[in-house]
């Protein structure tokens, strides 16, 4: 905080006095995490496919990436912030919440566009949903043994990148592992069965 002081002209007190309560600047924090995690999104999405991959590839390539892992201002708030936001009052978990679905309204209205209008909305959202807890659950177990293992945290984001977009296809089908017959894990073969 005493460096958002410093840049803003204000002393300690004075920056905490523009707020009402700490958690009122900590939604604050998270809401303009959120907003510029979302620009990243927006931007993809306007510069279009590209030889490095879809607006969504890029982005969960960015994401799930060595450099996001190891940001030392912890990067896009969704992983974060996920452990706190949960162990504050209503007003942070509001703007958590509001962040996460404003991921989740990004990416379903792009898998949708990627997938040219053949899924349905009620499928856009689930494969939004399945792909933002891939991304925050990859990058929240990186994070968690990058120190102490780093070859494991690059094994996590190698493997969560090469298959983050794997899943369901349109009409429902899910991807089987066809190593593990029974496990119904996205993008283990190109085989199908229906959910």
């Amino acid at each position: 905080m005493g460096g958002w002081s410093q840049e803003a002209g204000l002393t300690h007190g004075g920056f905490y006095n523009h707020f009402a309560s700490q958690d009122d600047l900590a939604a604050e924090v998270c809401n303009a995490s959120f907003a510029a995690s979302l620009d990243v999104l927006a931007q993809a999405v306007e510069d279009g496919d590209a030889p490095a991959g879809s607006p969504q590839r890029r982005v969960v390539d960015d994401y799930l990436s060595a450099e996001h892992c190891d940001a030392a201002d912890g990067g896009c708030p969704s992983a974060s912030l996920v452990i706190d936001a949960g162990r504050h009052d209503e007003t942070i978990q509001r703007s958590y919440a509001a962040g996460v679905e404003g991921c989740l309204a990004g990416f379903a209205s792009e898998l949708a566009r990627e997938h040219d209008g053949e899924l349905a909305p009620r499928e856009a959202r689930d494969q939004a949903v399945l792909l933002l807890s891939q991304l925050v659950g990859a990058m929240v177990l990186a994070r968690a043994v990058r120190d102490v293992e780093p070859g494991l945290s690059d094994e996590i984001l190698r493997a969560c990148r090469a298959h983050a977009l794997d899943g369901r296809a349109p009409g429902g089908e899910v991807e089987v592992n066809s190593w593990h017959p029974e496990c119904r894990c996205p993008g283990h073969s190109a085989r199908t069965a229906p959910p």
